[in-house]
């Protein structure tokens, strides 16, 4: 198991368990982005699991903030921890998503 998920006020709270590699990044973006499909939260909300994750881990954020904001659903991400402050990650925000966030990490070399 690399996620854990529960559901609170139409947010869908996701906890990555571990630092992801390359074996099983894929197998985390799927599983959420299942559950953003199964349940239509009005918002997602991504526990990291270390304040500095792994690139493959933030390979996997990435594919879903894509996948979240193809859908116009907002994405939050924090680092461990439920009084760990919000990553920004969004125009709405009011800050420029970094290039490798907003098309993923093999785009504009």
């Amino acid at each position: 198991m690399v996620i854990s998920h529960h559901i609170a006020a139409d947010t869908l709270h996701v906890k990555i368990l571990h630092e992801l590699d390359v074996t099983n990044r894929s197998a985390a973006a799927l599983q959420i982005e299942n559950l953003v499909h199964t349940h239509r939260p009005s918002q997602v909300a991504i526990e990291l699991p270390t304040d500095a994750p792994s690139p493959m881990t933030f390979s996997a954020l990435a594919r879903t903030h894509r996948m979240c904001q193809s859908l116009g659903i907002p994405l939050t991400a924090t680092g461990p921890g439920e009084q760990a402050a919000p990553l920004l990650l969004g125009r709405g925000a009011g800050a420029d998503l970094p290039h490798w966030l907003e098309h993923g990490a093999r785009h504009g070399h």
